[in-house]
């Protein structure tokens, strides 16, 4: 049951009203009933795994909090997380290990190693990275074990987040859940309004936009430079609309339930440097994850420059691998993680240069996030790439071409479908610019009502005649 159906909407709405009818003391029980539903119209057996992860953070949470300091509760601890990360292991990883063995020993044997026929489940990797970080908080006494076994499970399975997150923490969500909230009209139309901006994203920017990213990346040997060129812009503004609509879904229909989820996105597009991205406008809760999680645990900052500089390469190629068992995320997320190294090595020398050149605030403004946003868009080659093959025929043949890229593109069959895409990349930069300076509900809420209310409606006629309506999955569902 994908956010962007009709199904979907229709559900959500039945429990919306059914949520707030029933008693308090017995949402939490129908949170989970409706939860474990919504996981199971994806594939119903799966159901035991997501109740696997909820079993083993509940039951090894008890006695990390009794343990909490002791040499018994570290190897608790490790225990227990390498019983969340196995199903990970063995569902998402298996076949790559094997298949990156069987390419390392082939000049010495020709042996293939057992595949396993295993469909990922949805939401794998985000499931367990909550369970994690709840039993790492629990043995770090950032917060306490949960006592009621059916609330922690709500934590693991609520749906607005099952899917692709945000990974909430377990402190922040469960003290809601142990207060339920009033219905608040206010609250509830904000909730909807951001679910409809997300359709929009979804349904009519970034399933446009698949349309040119796929014509790309599906065959590069044989498309034309100039459709590589589009996929590539495309696909940039593919996965921004796509994953932020998700997430505009899924923390809009949390706050229509009462429930305040973490940001994910902070209008990224519009950072200055790499390093702003990734802290603080791109996939939010995922890099505090890694932060607090993996990187300060390495060490952080607190040791010397060339250690500094391979543990954010560390945690970048760690979460390349997190995205997807292939190659091509390993060498997405090694290269990001060089532009964070490159961009502090250079920190002093860029001050320098714009000292010396002296230019408007704004054009520096300017040119630090068009040279930010081409080096994301070269990086998100090789995340969309089918392999790496794939990603270097991509960025060898527009490098070839780039001295007759005009030539082409004045011969390129350009049609009325790709200027509608354009127009509609240009509306969203506009919108997120507005955003940025002022802030969007700022701006509306010194509309009339019925000009706002026009806005609205004009966002739902959008949706009924220019949505592309095939059901599109949501491009982090398999991760």
């Amino acid at each position: 049951m994908l956010f962007s159906s009709l199904t979907f909407l229709g559900f959500f709405g039945i429990v919306a009203v059914l949520h707030y009818s029933a008693p308090a003391r017995w949402r939490w029980a129908f949170l989970l009933l409706v939860s474990l539903y919504f996981y199971s119209t994806f594939r119903a057996e799966y159901v035991l795994l997501l109740c696997y992860a909820a079993a083993v953070a509940y039951g090894a949470g008890w006695k990390l909090a009794r343990w909490r300091g002791t040499h018994a509760g570290r190897v608790l601890l490790v225990g227990a997380v390498v019983a969340e990360l196995a199903a990970l292991g063995i569902f998402k990883y298996f076949n790559f290990v094997a298949g990156s063995l069987d390419a390392l020993s082939r000049p010495l044997a020709d042996i293939a190693l057992p595949r396993l026929g295993l469909v990922l489940p949805v939401g794998l990797s985000f499931f367990t990275f909550s369970c994690v970080s709840y039993l790492i908080d629990v043995h770090r006494g950032r917060i306490e074990a949960e006592r009621h076994p059916g609330r922690l499970a709500v934590y693991v399975a609520f749906f607005p987040k099952l899917l692709a997150g945000p990974i909430e923490r377990a402190g922040p969500f469960l003290a809601q859940l142990a207060v339920p909230a009033r219905f608040d009209a206010d609250r509830v139309a904000a909730g909807a309004q951001l679910m409809l901006w997300g359709l929009f994203k979804k349904v009519v920017i970034a399933d446009r936009l698949a349309v040119f990213a796929d014509a790309g990346f599906a065959a590069p040997a044989f498309a034309s430079p100039v459709a590589l060129v589009l996929a590539v812009y495309c696909y940039a503004f593919q996965i921004y609309c796509d994953f932020s609509g998700y997430y505009d879904i899924a923390i809009g229909a949390a706050r229509v339930l009462g429930f305040d989820l973490m940001g994910n996105f902070r209008r990224p597009y519009l950072a200055r440097s790499i390093h702003e991205f990734w802290s603080r406008r791109w996939h939010i809760s995922l890099m505090a994850w890694f932060r607090d999680y993996l990187y300060i645990p390495l060490g952080g900052s607190r040791v010397s420059l060339p250690l500094r500089h391979l543990n954010v390469l560390a945690v970048f190629l760690v979460s390349g691998l997190w995205h997807g068992a292939n190659w091509t995320f390993v060498v997405w997320g090694g290269l990001n993680g060089l532009y964070q190294i490159i961009h502090a090595a250079l920190g002093g020398a860029r001050g320098r240069l714009a000292r010396r050149l002296r230019l408007p605030a704004w054009l520096t403004a300017a040119a630090s996030v068009l040279l930010t946003f081409h080096l994301i868009a070269f990086a998100w080659i090789f995340f969309r790439a089918a392999s790496l093959k794939d990603a270097v025929t991509v960025i060898t043949r527009i490098h070839a071409a780039l001295p007759r890229l005009g030539v082409f593109a004045r011969n390129y069959n350009w049609t009325g479908e790709f200027g509608l895409a354009v127009v509609l990349v240009s509306f969203l930069i506009s919108v997120e610019v507005l955003d940025e300076r002022i802030g969007v509900r700022a701006v509306l809420a010194r509309w009339p009502v019925a000009v706002r209310w026009g806005a609205y409606y004009g966002l739902m006629a959008a949706l009924l005649v220019l949505g592309v309506w095939g059901l599109n999955r949501f491009v982090y569902m398999q991760f």
